[in-house]
């Protein structure tokens, strides 16, 4: 039994997202051992997507299809998660951790702005996140951003999900939706 298996994560929402789990190996640099990392059940939901997913996405606001592929990867001990997105060939970056024991995800979007968001429902099945005005400048009547990520895993199919998420474009919001699979 690993630490992690003791913990039901079930049908956990808002509050929940700041549970704390501890890592299970130390992280040795050189001869010094790195604090130990504690990690929120969202934190812990997201490393479930490591590696590579593909497929196609469909946007809302245009009707248009095209591919598109993300990549998740653990980095810094195991501190953060960094996820490369390429969507219809233009690169973005969203970098996921737990900042004073809640989880935080800064996207680095190709609109030229840095949403953060905050976990807002977790399960087994599902992840959102939500935009957090608290956190971050952006107001949906003067700049474009990504507003929520939603994933939603196939409970009989590991290695397929759903992806969405709404943007502000131009005081608008709209939706995006992509049907991935592992690689």
């Amino acid at each position: 039994m690993t630490k992690h298996s003791a913990i039901t994560i079930g049908s956990i929402f808002t509050l929940a997202a700041n549970i704390v789990i501890a890592a299970e190996d130390p992280v040795v640099i050189g001869n010094v051992t790195m604090p130990e990392v504690q990690s929120t059940a969202a934190f812990e939901q997201i490393k479930r997507k490591l590696g590579k997913w593909e497929g196609q996405l469909t946007q809302s606001l245009t009707g248009a299809v095209y591919d598109v592929s993300y990549e998740w990867k653990l980095i810094g001990g195991g501190s953060t998660i960094i996820e490369t997105v390429i969507e219809d060939g233009v690169e973005m970056l969203t970098t996921y951790s737990d900042e004073d024991g809640e989880f935080v995800a800064k996207h680095y979007c190709a609109l030229g702005t840095e949403p953060v968001l905050t976990a807002t429902e977790i399960s087994d099945e599902v992840v959102t996140l939500s935009f957090d005005n608290s956190r971050s400048p952006l107001r949906q009547d003067m700049h474009d951003f990504v507003h929520s990520m939603r994933w939603t895993m196939d409970p009989n199919d590991a290695s397929s999900m759903v992806y969405e998420y709404t943007v502000y474009q131009a005081g608008e919001l709209s939706t995006n939706r992509a049907e991935l699979r592992k690689q």
